[in-house]
């Protein structure tokens, strides 16, 4: 307990923290509860291992305590509190405090987060399958009406679910200046929401394609169901094997997942794959410092494979390509409200998804989504936006476009209301 009870004693600086260890000695951390609204933290480790194994990496070990059980969170508060409460005073240090603290593991998680990066086709389909191809109920117990699995736009905090994420689309349509009729490559289309929200807005074709196979069932149902199936289109199909030439793409939730080697690769085959006087959105979580690597809890459990990108990674490859950076936005706070109420869903669902998987997922699944809110909320993550063209004449001379359009397609329609909303109450 001592390496823990080190790191604690000079991380802890407000609110009050008890840790009771598993041979029942309390150690306190903290100056006091005030201004804590449930009071002071409790935490209990069931296992003799547990502090060691927490504080040698605290982004993988706590993660992996709490999942095994060895780390238990006193009611009234849950693990989304505890994570909250040790990152919001991490921020003092960065990150440095919860990284590995041997520096012989510091370089081997460097060169393994190196190496995973590398997603060539055969390994892109596995990684693409392990995280989205989990069972479609589970998706539907915590996502919006419309499963968008990405971070939704909050004009207003109050919003609901249903209602940032269908104004996220049409922020992302407007950027686009799509024409009635047009053809548009939506690569990574995820279940399908936005192909089909762009064919109903502008009337335009559109090919989704993406590599988790029940994703792609599940957008070809929804296509035939809306009665759309001649106009937008699914493919179980990586995107380097696109061919052909579009008018607009599409990349929402893509790049985290493309792998750094592979930039090139993407910038280059997109170009190619665009007509002359094209436009394409790109839509990513990234990170507001330089370039970085993806901890190893998250690689090994949730998205293997990715890497959330620093924005001169994104404009550098992206210019060795050919393109030109019309427009960048970051977007800041709109994901740790996503995934708050991705959280709290889930929290709604308990019962069902232990009964579908187990309850060693189910806290991995907590704490997948409390430990991404934080870092939107606490950390340095945002969302990049970035509009790149072949030709600046592609655009109209001022933002404007995007303001007026993205307002004329929020009064067309209104948010779904969440199916499951009366049940969870």
């Amino acid at each position: 307990m001592w390496l823990l009870d080190k790191m604690l004693r000079k991380l802890i600086r407000q609110g009050k923290l008890i840790i009771t260890d598993y041979n029942g000695k309390v150690y306190e951390y903290g100056p006091s509860p005030e201004g804590m609204e449930k009071g002071p933290l409790r935490l209990r480790l069931t296992n003799r291992k547990a502090a060691r194994h927490i504080a040698t990496y605290p982004q993988v070990g706590a993660g992996e305590a709490y999942m095994w059980g060895w780390l238990e969170v006193e009611e009234p508060h849950d693990i989304r509190d505890m994570i909250l409460f040790v990152t919001e005073q991490a921020k003092t240090f960065g990150d440095k405090a919860l990284q590995a603290q041997n520096p012989l593991k510091k370089i081997a998680q460097k060169l393994a987060a190196k190496a995973d990066s590398i997603n060539l086709k055969s390994k892109a389909r596995k990684n693409a399958e392990h995280t989205y191809n989990l069972t479609r109920r589970l998706y539907e117990l915590f996502l919006d009406e419309d499963r968008q699995y990405t971070m939704g736009y909050y004009r207003d905090p109050e919003n609901s679910l249903e209602k940032a994420q269908l104004d996220k689309k049409a922020h992302l349509a407007a950027k686009m200046n799509i024409k009635p009729g047009m053809k548009v490559l939506d690569i990574g289309c995820g279940w399908g929401g936005f192909a089909l929200y762009l064919n109903r807005t502008y009337g335009c074709e559109v090919l989704g394609v993406a590599l988790a196979p029940d994703q792609i069932a599940f957008c070809k149902e929804r296509a035939k169901a809306e009665g759309v199936d001649d106009k937008v289109k699914f493919a179980l199909m990586d995107y380097r094997d696109v061919e052909g030439q579009f008018d607009r793409i599409s990349s929402v939730g893509l790049l985290e997942h493309v792998g750094t080697p592979h930039y090139p690769q993407f910038f280059e085959h997109t170009q190619r794959l665009l007509k002359p006087d094209g436009v394409m959105i790109a839509h990513c979580c990234g990170r507001t410092g330089p370039p970085g690597t993806t901890d190893a809890w998250t690689r090994k459990y949730i998205f293997p494979g990715g890497y959330i990108p620093a924005l001169s990674e994104l404009v550098v490859e992206s210019e060795k390509a050919g393109w030109q950076v019309m427009d960048v936005e970051a977007m800041r706070f709109h994901y740790s409200l996503t995934l708050e109420e991705w959280y709290n869903r889930t929290v709604m669902h308990h019962k069902e998804i232990v009964e579908m998987y187990d309850e060693r997922f189910y806290r991995m699944w907590l704490y997948y989504l409390a430990g991404a809110e934080q870092s939107f909320r606490h950390g340095t993550l945002v969302n990049w936006q970035l509009i790149y063209v072949k030709d600046r004449e592609a655009l109209p001379m001022t933002r404007e476009f995007i303001h007026e359009e993205s307002a004329r397609l929020r009064s067309l329609e209104e948010p779904p209301q969440w199916h499951l909303a009366q049940a969870a109450e």
